[in-house]
Order: C-alpha cells, then structure tokens, then sequence
C-alpha cells in the first residue's frame, strides 16, 4: 500500500499537487519566505483575490486559486509566532494544518503539499514544528481517506532529517 505521507526535500512551487499551503502572515496580502514566493510565483491575481478575503486568524486557513502555480488551489494559514511555548503556540500549529487539510477535503484536493509552518521569521523551534506537523498530519490520515498524499516539503536536508525523525516517534 502507498505512503500517504510523503517528506521530501524541495520547492514548494513546483510540487504536481492539487493544492499548495501557504504559510502566510494574518493579512493574506504577501511577505517573505514562503509567502512571498507564491505570491510571486502565482501572480497579481492573487493578491487580487486575497484582497477579497479579509485576512485569516492564527490557527485558521483560507482557500484561493492557484493561478500560474501549477496547483489548482493555494490555502493560506497562518501558524503561530513562538513565543516560548506557553502560548499555546503547539494547539494555533496543530490547528493550522488539521484546518489547512480541512480545507483540502471541502474543495475536492486529493494530494497537497505544505511548508515548514511558522520556523522562518515566526521562529518556531524546527524539532518542535516537525512533531506538530508529522503528528497532526497522521492523526488527520486516519481519519480521512479523501485524501492520497500529502507532502511535507523541506527546504533542507536538516528539515527533511527532523521531520522524519519525528514521523519515526509516532
């Protein structure tokens, strides 16, 4: 039987999927990273969109067109900054990703692909955000046949090695 769960090393932009993630900022309106990146990568029509939408509270996910990406829908989360722990960051990252695949499942996506939520500027701790990933991303699987693949796509070996390492845990 196929993996379900796929962690790789590469770029988000480029992955065959239905649907990308988007770790975006509360105003759904660009920045950098990964945010800045899809904007650029998908087009003015984006940010068109993202006008419309009224931005997106922490821990919760809004779906757009894909536009030039070759995915047919960006959803755009935004997961918590650290702020040590005691903020319940773990439960906003958690949630950004089960609301994230939610989302997935509501517009029809059967393969998605996401980032490393919140570890660029929000400084999320990258052992910390691989486990929350790995462990929220099963924990949805078991429950949701809709969907064939989702990846969790590293921008390095580092990342890639962390994530597995926390899948190996479970």
């Amino acid at each position: 039987m196929k993996e379900r769960l796929i962690i790789k090393v590469g770029d988000l932009i480029y992955e065959k999927v239905d649907a990308i993630v988007n770790a975006a900022n509360n105003s759904l309106l660009g920045g950098g990273g990964v945010d800045g990146a899809i904007h650029l990568a998908a087009g003015p029509e984006l940010l068109a969109e993202c006008r419309t939408i009224g931005g997106c509270p922490t821990g919760e996910a809004r779906v757009t067109g894909g536009y030039r990406l070759s995915a047919r829908w960006i959803i755009h989360t935004v997961g918590p900054v650290w702020h040590g722990g005691g903020e319940g960051e773990a439960i906003l990252l958690a949630s950004s990703y089960r609301r994230s695949l939610e989302e997935a499942v509501r517009v029809g996506a059967l393969t998605i692909a996401f980032p490393s939520i919140s570890t660029g500027v929000y400084s999320y701790p990258k052992p910390e955000a691989a486990l929350v990933a790995v462990t929220s991303v099963k924990y949805f699987l078991n429950s949701h046949l809709e969907l064939s693949e989702v990846r969790l796509v590293c921008f390095s070996e580092e990342s890639a090695t962390l994530h597995c390492q926390a899948l190996s845990r479970l």
